[in-house]
Parts: C-alpha cells; structure tokens; sequence
C-alpha cells in the first residue's frame, strides 16, 4: 500500500508491462542458473571493447554505471531495471500486447531506498553515490534473500529516449527481485486486455506513441506504416 505520507512532492515511478506475469527482474538476473547469469553479466567487457569505437563520445572506462546505461540501451543484459518519471510513458508500454491483461507499477524510490539505506532517504545520485552503485554493479551472481534491496537511481541521461521517456533505474545487488509484498510504497494498475486498444488510442490523441516515446528514425516509420494501413483499409 501507498504510504500516508504522500505529498504533492513525493516522488513516484512507474513501469508498464504488456503481461501480467513479467517479474520486477533486470534481464541479466533472470537466468535461472548462476553460470547464465554470469555469462549474461559478463558480455559488457566485450560490448565496451566494441562500443568505445563506434560512440562519439564514450565514457571513461572506469564508469560502470553509464556503460551499463548504454548496454541497457542496445539491449544487452544488465542489472538495471528500467522505470520512467511519466505515468503515460508507463501505460503505453503496459498496453503493448492486445490479447493479454496488463499491468502498470508505481513505486516511490525513496521508501525504497529508505529500506536499505536509512541515512540516504532519497534517489542515489551517479557522482555522490558512486562508491554504493558500483558496489552493486559488482554484486554475485548468487541472490541472497537477505541482502540489500534495489537500489533507486538517477540516471545520467546520456541518450535522447532516456531523456523522452523521463527514465530513472532501480540497481539490482543481490536480490535480484522487487518484492511488492516486501516494499511498502508499491502498488499495481491491472489494464484489461479489452480496453488497450482505446487506451493507444487515447494516448495517441494526446501525443504518445512510438514515435514521441522513441525518437530514432525506425520508429518513425513504424508509426508511418501504421497509419498507411489504418488509412488504405
């Protein structure tokens, strides 16, 4: 449940998934075994001996948690969940797949980071908190049911999507998985299969589609060829 506390400034995040049963899990800790989850985490040496020639402006290579930003962009397996600022931006992720019911999640970063860290009751910071996130970012690949829980991040917003979307990560340690029946501050918007059509078509009405949410020119055809099928039916 949300807590009582709530004022006009609290903060709230929020991630939308077309399916009901998607666990709250970075890519990089689904794996079911160990050795997976190893060799998932372990692929970003590699995409940084790639990417550092191919990026105009590339981070320094001691900085973990952009070149896993950057990763998480490409789509290689990470431990960094992504949520956004933008409720809408939530919603039309969770209205993706038509034949499935949905689900949108809300959390407050500070109630969670407040779990693990009473003395920082506030979103980790990249340069304050860089001891803490790296700490993290190296974390086993064995879940203790114990340790620490995620971790609440402000990104460095490094890519125009990121910065479109409004997206903010929560970092996964050693557990591996956001509980809602262990973090207080989260609740769940169910989104029924049968309205998700309206639902896009709403949000679409009022400026969100793939094509403001992703601003690289394939999505911009993909909303183009849309629209040609809608018109030419």
């Amino acid at each position: 449940m949300i807590s009582s506390a709530v004022t006009a400034n609290t903060p709230f995040w929020f991630r939308g998934h077309s399916e009901p049963h998607y666990s709250l899990t970075p890519s990089a800790l689904r794996y079911r075994t160990a050795a997976r989850r190893s060799q998932a985490l372990s692929l970003i040496s590699e995409f940084i001996r790639i990417a550092d020639i191919k990026l105009p402006r590339p981070p320094s290579f001691d900085n973990q948690l952009m070149w896993a930003q950057i990763a998480q962009h490409y789509g290689l397996p990470t431990r960094l969940l992504d949520w956004t600022e933008s409720a809408i931006a939530a919603l039309y992720f969770a209205c993706q797949k038509k034949d499935c019911d949905g689900v949108v999640f809300l959390l407050n970063p500070i109630e969670l980071n407040r779990l693990s860290y009473p003395l920082k009751p506030r979103v980790l910071d990249p340069q304050l908190d860089n001891q803490l996130i790296t700490k993290y970012l190296n974390s086993g690949v064995r879940e203790a049911k114990r340790g620490s829980y995620p971790l609440a991040v402000s990104p460095v917003w490094n890519s125009e999507r990121l910065m479109i979307q409004k997206g903010k990560f929560t970092l996964h340690g050693s557990r591996f998985t956001l509980d809602r029946g262990r973090v207080p501050s989260m609740a769940a918007l169910f989104i029924l299969r049968e309205i998700k059509e309206t639902l896009l078509s709403e949000l679409e009405r009022v400026g969100v589609d793939e094509m403001t949410l992703f601003p690289e020119l394939e999505h911009a055809c993909v909303h183009l060829k849309r629209h040609a099928r809608l018109e030419f039916s």
